[in-house]
């Protein structure tokens, strides 16, 4: 599921970059570390990385579903956990660039207007297991991020402090947990006492 979130976001920004900046790109989820590119990745490249997985509360729903059967049976199934994904997105311009800082804001400013056009992910880019997913996944990339402190990050990396933008993207997760609901009701009986 996580890949497919990996898919879709690169699916949305080769579909919003402009098609020149998509053409010398490299899109990458690599750890931006002290070793950063990896050898898998050609400079210039936009890295999302993932740094953080946990449940929304405040999206959480606690209301079961009733899903009807074919055979006219239901199922009660447990609701759907919210999962918000932090991506940490860095931009790494060309080894040979003359103006690497600039290069590297003018990737992060087109990113930027990119992630910020689409507040819920847009089904024409959604990948694998996020296709159809109900309710669509909101995301947001001008929210503060979950790190205590970008300073200790890129230390803990051993890479220098970069520009970065955060990125969270909420999905559902479905848990899987279903229990019988009991048969279908089959008719009605009402019935009417005198003198109670």
């Amino acid at each position: 599921m996580i890949d497919d979130l990996d898919k879709s976001l690169e699916n949305l920004l080769k579909q919003e970059l402009p098609p020149e900046l998509v053409a010398q790109i490299t899109i990458s989820f690599a750890t931006p570390d002290g070793e950063f590119p990896p050898p898998s990745v050609t400079l210039p490249a936009i890295d999302l990385f993932l740094y953080d997985i946990r449940e929304n509360r405040d999206l959480r729903d606690g209301e079961w579903r009733l899903e009807r059967q074919g055979d006219g049976s239901a199922v009660r199934k447990a609701p759907t956990a919210r999962v918000d994904c932090s991506y940490l997105i860095t931009a790494w311009p060309s080894a040979s660039s003359s103006t690497p800082a600039r290069d590297e804001h003018r990737l992060l400013g087109e990113v930027l207007k990119a992630l910020v056009r689409h507040p819920v992910l847009p089904p024409g880019v959604l990948a694998g297991t996020l296709q159809g997913q109900q309710p669509p996944l909101p995301a947001s990339s001008l929210q503060p991020g979950r790190l205590q402190s970008l300073a200790e990050f890129w230390q803990a990396l051993g890479g220098k402090p970069k520009a970065t933008l955060n990125y969270t993207v909420t999905l559902g997760v479905e848990t899987g947990i279903a229990t019988a609901a009991g048969p279908p009701v089959q008719e009605r009986v009402f019935r009417l006492e005198q003198g109670v």
